[in-house]
């Protein structure tokens, strides 16, 4: 993604694409208004949009797939969003609801370098998975 940046709500679209395609297989509109909590005219607009900038394939009615240029930016939200999830939830012991939401907000606003600090941490102080908070 060097050097070109996309909105948070763009990047919230590629991620719910590689999200959905990971679970279903094929990913429609209504997967994605389903998930995204929007109108499927709002996805429909949205991913012109995304197909026009060369990050997703669909054909009306069709299903939706990310481009490789696609794939790299919605892998790379999905990794920074579960790492800040992990953070909030493990280390400061945010409550799940709470750590996604918030995990959400700040996946779009984090630098490299940041995330780089925070997965480089997270690899040196791995927690049990049943700690309770």
């Amino acid at each position: 993604m060097k050097g070109k940046t996309y909105s948070a709500s763009f990047e919230d679209y590629l991620e719910a694409i590689y999200l959905l395609g990971r679970e279903k297989g094929e990913v429609r509109v209504t997967d994605l208004a389903a998930k995204l909590k929007v109108k499927k005219a709002s996805v429909s607009e949205a991913l012109i949009k995304l197909a026009d900038r060369g990050l997703i394939k669909h054909e009306r009615y069709g299903t939706v797939t990310l481009t490789s240029k696609g794939r790299e930016i919605a892998e790379k939200v999905f990794r920074t969003h579960q790492a800040v999830y992990r953070f909030l939830r493990e280390i400061l012991g945010v409550d799940a609801e709470t750590a996604e939401k918030d995990a959400c907000a700040i996946e779009h606003a984090v630098s490299r370098e940041t995330l780089s600090k925070l997965e480089e941490f997270l690899e040196k102080f791995p927690l049990e998975k049943s700690r309770k908070n």
